[in-house]
């Protein structure tokens, strides 16, 4: 989650909490820390932990000319999307998703990733809007629920968020990824030692991705494990990145801390 003034870090940390906003300050931190643009938009809130992907743009070009002969395919619209969404081009994917969209309004899949664009660009409640229509209450979407949930986390709305969390843990029972957007959901809201547990659950899956371990290193290093958070990044990271990471991390914190509660922040 990236999120400035007119853009996303801020529109989501701004005014929630002292320790979520040094969530939102780790991904400052730079080289690793890259976009989330997993297919189930996990509410990652970016951190120093996160390992950087492969290179996005190898079929890029390919993708852009089956778009262009075939504006209106559902699936080349939606390869074409994620191809620009990993590139950091998410205007031009949500263009290119609303222009399918009106071809295919009906397509749950189109209207599912069209959703998942308008998230990442900022649009929150435009993409809750596309979202709902993206999959019924018979025929509800797991993945779908699980946008939902991040996207009002987003928006501040926890209560609401972990509603969808527990409707889609219901249908699937400890998926990680469901898991990790309800552990983030806890960190945002102050709730550290039920984000650390969460976490942990999620992490313990044989199936957890990279990120789950990323997060549950963040709810960590929040509450002052600095050691163990450290030790769980370096299994993603090369060890003096996260030795280096967790550092800049304990500076953050200690400086969140040491500021008087209204004192105005410095302008980078």
């Amino acid at each position: 989650m990236q999120w400035y003034p007119a853009s996303s870090r801020q529109r989501l940390f701004g005014g929630v909490s002292r320790l979520a906003m040094v969530a939102a300050l780790a991904a400052c931190l730079g080289a690793c820390a890259t976009k989330s643009n997993n297919a189930d938009i996990t509410g990652s809130i970016q951190n120093p932990f996160r390992a950087a992907d492969t290179d996005p743009r190898a079929n890029l070009d390919r993708l852009a000319e089956s778009y262009k002969q075939r504006p209106a395919d559902p699936q080349v619209a939606i390869s074409y999307a994620q191809a620009l969404r990993k590139t950091e081009q998410q205007a031009q994917a949500v263009a290119v998703l609303e222009q399918a969209t009106i071809k295919n309004p009906k397509h749950k899949g189109l209207l599912a990733e069209y959703g998942r664009a308008l998230a990442e660009s900022g649009r929150l409640q435009q993409a809750l809007d596309v979202l709902n229509r993206a999959h019924t209450p018979d025929q509800p979407d797991w993945r779908i629920l699980n946008a939902q949930g991040a996207i009002h986390d987003q928006l501040g709305n926890y209560k609401e968020a972990r509603r969808f969390y527990t409707t889609a843990l219901k249908m699937m029972p400890d998926e990680p990824a469901i898991l990790s957007n309800l552990g983030l959901s806890y960190i945002l809201s102050k709730e550290l030692k039920l984000a650390e547990s969460t976490l942990r659950r999620a992490a313990s899956n044989p199936r957890a991705e990279k990120r789950v371990r990323q997060n549950l290193a963040l709810s960590l290093a929040l509450q002052g494990k600095f050691d163990e958070a450290e030790k769980i990044a370096a299994g993603d990271l090369p060890p003096e990145e996260a030795s280096a990471n967790i550092a800049s991390l304990r500076d953050m914190i200690r400086d969140q801390e040491q500021r008087p509660r209204n004192a105005p922040r410095k302008r980078s």
